[in-house]
């Protein structure tokens, strides 16, 4: 199995997990068998700087992906990459070894389109770095939210 995850980095599985899949800067590719990895590859995002509908979805599919893990997405890349066969999950965060492996251990959700998707389709959004930093900053806070909770409480101890 193919999976390929939206990346802050060319650090391969020691990469960030980009929160937006189509502004991500690298996609780590990993291949993946009997939940062994077996490969790892590192590609710029030929489309970093900007892109239209589609065109990101259809540079996955040229990779050869069955997966594609991603912090979040947009409504309509879920939907291209089902019509092209390509399996999503959003919610990953932390480093790329860590979103295969929840991937793998079937703890990562289905693809559910971010808050930030119906804001992405407004002229001039992906002008607004600020904007992009505060929604990925909101995730990044979510998910320690989450973390956090399942620490041991330690006045317990």
């Amino acid at each position: 199995m193919k999976i390929v995850v939206s990346s802050d980095s060319n650090r391969k599985l020691d990469s960030s997990v980009s929160h937006h899949f189509g502004r991500c800067p690298y996609f780590t590719i990993v291949d993946l068998e009997e939940n062994e990895i077996i490969n790892v590859e590192s590609v710029e995002n030929p489309y970093f700087n900007g892109h239209s509908p589609g065109q990101v979805p259809s540079f996955i599919k040229e990779l050869d992906a069955d997966v594609m893990l991603a912090g979040g997405m947009g409504r309509r890349a879920i939907s291209i990459f089902e019509n092209y066969g390509i399996s999503c999950s959003t919610g990953a965060a932390g480093t790329v070894r860590n979103a295969v492996n929840n991937y793998a251990a079937g703890s990562l959700s289905a693809a559910s389109p971010c808050r930030e998707s119906i804001e992405h389709a407004h002229d001039g959004y992906e002008h607004k770095p600020v904007e992009r930093l505060r929604e990925e900053a909101a995730a990044l806070l979510a998910k320690l939210d989450e973390v956090i909770v399942k620490l041991p409480d330690r006045k317990k101890e």
